[in-house]
């Protein structure tokens, strides 16, 4: 399935894998001011690219002890920022008050969140499946795939 468009003349499909990443671009340009990129630390790789789940920091501390395995996570005074691999949105509705930031753009502060947490190994994520049910269990959130579906 795809949807055509006309560009110079020629019929072009834009299939579904196509209309999110340009859906993902434009959200990640049209942020309401200055953002910066929470980086991977030095020894580490992300070869499935980085976005970034935040929280309010009350929530962290609840959160760790849940996890199966824990990533990357960052911090300021207010939020805890989890590191995980790109489009980890997909098909996810993350439940309030969490945000989902595409390429772990942070906004701007006066300083970047400070790393709080480093995992063993190679990989920054946190796998974002246990996180995000962990985080539907702490919000009292039902998770997306078992509420009710409308015709």
């Amino acid at each position: 399935m795809g949807v055509r468009a006309t560009s110079a003349g020629a019929p072009r499909v834009l299939n579904l894998d196509t209309l999110v990443r340009l859906e993902r671009g434009l959200r990640t340009k049209s942020g309401t001011g200055p953002s910066r990129r929470l980086t991977v630390p030095e020894g580490m790789r992300a070869p499935l690219g980085c976005d970034a789940v935040a929280m309010p920091a009350r929530l962290g501390p609840l959160l760790m002890p849940r996890l199966p395995r824990v990533g990357c996570v960052y911090a300021d005074s207010t939020h805890w920022w989890w590191l995980v691999p790109s489009d980890s949105d997909v098909a996810l509705d993350w439940p309030a008050p969490a945000h989902y930031a595409t390429g772990a753009l942070v906004p701007a502060a006066p300083g970047l969140p400070g790393l709080i947490h480093k995992p063993g190994g190679t990989l920054p994520y946190t796998p974002p499946i246990p996180l995000y049910l962990a985080l539907c269990r702490l919000t009292g959130t039902p998770p997306a795939w078992t509420r009710p579906v409308s015709a």
